[in-house]
């Protein structure tokens, strides 16, 4: 690991001071569960540390006027347990799997984190191009997009995002010169060069919290994994649903781990208005999820598990059993 300073600041005003305006000049601790394996395999190379885990205003979840505010220092135990979120988003953390990550890994590092692909883990590039062409496409691929964005085809390790883009909620950014909020559909990004990140953050920011509108929804979040010790999905899906009695007023629906970005699946809310959630109405939602995908060499068996997982989260957010 490459010497660097390191800084402990007590407010949001202190932290955001030390950042810099280019990537590479500092980077935000918080639970750290994936800066310093990035760190200690020079992935990143910060002069400067900033430990945001001692700022108080960055912590807690509460009902405000505008729904819910989770404080980006909240580590995915506590949000899991928490009895104020949606059941997709508490389903989305409780789906974690290693204690020591729920623990100590944070829903602002959730967000943040970088992408688990192995070309980008190996030093190879976030879009892992030589000669101009994808070593991806036709390479070891089978845990990359079946959605891919231009030349993106790493996938989105965020377990947060789907449901969190689902709910519509929006983070807010802070910086020296002042704050800002963003959906957190447009948080996320597939980069079209390597000097794009696959998130909205720029480096002199800190993503201080997630604001979850109090809208009464019905919510899910289903995740296929290869194993249930330490993992991350090969694909999940979270649904929210807005209903007028017994059928579907409005839906959401979207898919993680399939693409660079969690993905919305239009067609599925399309297909689900006006229905009453069954077996078939919600495995009809799963097909038109997926009616889009574009497999690549060897992974084409997760069509399949998207398909399924956008069925399961739907018949457990209607609570409906299959």
């Amino acid at each position: 690991m490459q010497s660097f300073e390191y800084a402990n600041p007590t407010t949001v005003q202190e932290a955001v001071a030390l950042l810099g305006p280019r990537w590479g000049q500092a980077d935000v601790l918080a639970g750290g569960t994936d800066l310093v394996s990035l760190m200690k395999d020079y992935l990143h190379t910060p002069k400067r540390v900033v430990n945001i885990k001692n700022i108080k205003e960055l912590g807690g979840i509460s009902k405000t006027g505008d729904g819910i505010r989770i404080g980006a220092t909240v580590t995915i135990d506590e949000l899991a347990k928490s009895a104020d979120v949606p059941k997709s988003l508490a389903d989305a953390a409780a789906g974690v799997p290693s204690p020591q990550i729920r623990h100590m890994g944070t829903v602002g590092g959730d967000l943040c984190q970088r992408p688990r692909c192995w070309y980008y883990r190996q030093g190879l590039g976030l879009l892992a191009q030589k000669d101009g062409k994808s070593l991806v496409a036709e390479g070891e691929n089978q845990y990359h997009a079946i959605f891919p964005e231009g030349p993106a085809y790493f996938v989105s390790a965020s377990s947060l995002g789907p449901a969190l883009i689902a709910l519509g909620a929006k983070v807010k950014l802070v910086s020296a010169k002042g704050t800002r909020e963003l959906a957190v559909a447009k948080f996320f990004v597939a980069p079209k060069d390597e000097t794009t990140r696959e998130i909205a953050l720029h480096p002199d920011e800190i993503l201080t919290e997630i604001i979850v509108p109090a809208t009464p929804v019905k919510s899910a979040t289903y995740e296929v994994r290869q194993k249930e010790a330490l993992d991350w999905p090969l694909a999940a899906a979270a649904v929210t649903l807005e209903m007028n009695g017994n059928t579907v007023k409005s839906a959401k629906v979207v898919l993680g781990h399939v693409g660079p970005t969690p993905y919305e699946a239009a067609a599925a809310e399309k297909a689900l208005v006006g229905k009453t959630i069954t077996a078939a109405t919600a495995e009809a939602a799963g097909k038109a999820a997926v009616s889009g995908a574009k497999p690549l060499s060897q992974n084409a068996y997760k069509v399949t598990l998207a398909k399924v997982a956008v069925k399961r989260a739907l018949l457990a957010a209607a609570g409906v059993k299959a």
